[in-house]
């Protein structure tokens, strides 16, 4: 099959969940011999090629604005995928892109598009923004052929809300037979399980700031690592970076292998986001091992089932302060929470399993049986 993805930064993977799993994804894919594209956002991506890891990469170029960002590239590669590559169906990645399925609804060409949960509560936007975002959630039930929720929370909410029938295929993420080494640890001065971490892009909704107040008042020597950054956030960033305690790392972003053997040699992920699905990065950080604290929203709550523990979101940096403390005087359950967290992920969310769910559901798609 012809797959286009549309909606992304692009690959190789240097932003956030979507691009991660764009490529993940994609790779396997062409891998089974399908002739994949990826839709890339030329200002973004830096590399040089036009296929990587099988896939076809066609960059495009944007408006470099918070709010024209996305949909003018998303509208652009909608118009070339059309009419240059002529996909049998098109992924289309965030709501906010909904309006632009008009397009191949009208050429007659299948799209699926990965909703996210309610994007429009993050308060990054403006009031326009929101109001645009939520209207975006009923064009998408509206225009897509296949509504994507990546958890049962945000099944629950599309129905809920829309009445309207969405298909689950979480995210995924590999399990690692070994922990890589240490060379970025030595590179910010850390050491395997002296460090509590936080991977993320630095919004306010992703709460970073509860990890950073709790650390201040935490009875530990271990360190606190901080790996993200994001842009138009610049007010929010320096509010972080006031804290006086010298133990708080700000690494900026890392990605490849320094992303891995930070995440994989961590004392305890946090997870601290209130509002989105699936995060990426939470399942991720089970797969690589992880003592996982998430801050308790429906979907994080989901994700980790039995397998991590969770602190009062509403109550912030008081709450999570206590639950690190607790993961700092029992040593035996935090190892059993990494060893069950492992086998969550193998059980539920191995990108093999995803890749074989959504080839099946292309084919279902395009009658290719």
């Amino acid at each position: 099959m012809k797959i286009a993805f549309v909606g992304t930064r692009g690959v190789p993977a240097s932003y956030s969940g979507f691009e991660t799993f764009v490529e993940e994804l994609g790779a396997r894919l062409a891998a089974s011999g399908h002739q994949v594209t990826v839709y890339c956002r030329s200002h973004h991506i830096t590399y040089a090629g036009d296929s990587y890891r099988g896939m076809r990469l066609v960059k495009l170029p944007t408006i470099t604005n918070k709010y024209l960002d996305t949909l003018v590239h998303s509208k652009l590669s909608m118009y070339h995928a059309l009419y240059c590559v002529r996909p049998d169906v098109i992924y289309v990645c965030g709501q906010g892109n909904a309006v632009t399925l008009l397009l191949p609804r009208m050429a007659g060409t299948p799209t699926v598009i990965n909703v996210d949960g309610p994007d429009w509560e993050r308060q990054k936007w403006n009031r326009f923004a929101r109001w645009f975002l939520k209207s975006s959630e009923r064009v998408a039930v509206k225009l897509a052929d296949i509504v994507i929720a990546d958890s049962r929370e945000v099944q629950r909410y599309y129905r809920s809300h829309y009445n309207a029938d969405t298909t689950y295929i979480a995210y995924g993420a590999d399990v690692p037979e070994q922990r890589p080494g240490t060379e970025t640890l030595e590179k910010y001065g850390l050491k395997d399980r002296e460090y509590f971490l936080f991977v993320g892009r630095l919004v306010p909704e992703n709460c970073a700031h509860h990890l950073v107040e709790a650390f201040e008042h935490l009875q530990t020597d271990k360190k606190c690592v901080i790996v993200g950054d994001a842009p138009y956030a610049e007010e929010y960033k320096a509010h972080l970076k006031l804290t006086s305690n010298p133990n708080v790392v700000f690494t900026g972003y890392v990605f490849g292998d320094g992303y891995r053997e930070l995440s994989s040699h961590a004392y305890v992920h946090c997870l601290t986001s209130e509002v989105g699905g699936t995060h990426p990065a939470l399942v991720e950080a089970m797969a690589f091992g992880n003592c996982v604290v998430v801050n308790d929203i429906p979907t994080n709550l989901e994700t980790i089932g039995e397998a991590g523990l969770s602190y009062s979101g509403k109550a912030g940096a008081d709450s999570l302060r206590n639950v690190l403390q607790w993961t700092l005087e029992h040593h035996e359950e935090v190892q059993s929470l990494r060893e069950k967290a492992r086998a969550r992920v193998l059980s539920e969310y191995s990108w093999e399993v995803i890749t074989q769910r959504y080839e099946e559901l292309f084919r279902e798609m395009t009658g290719q049986h």
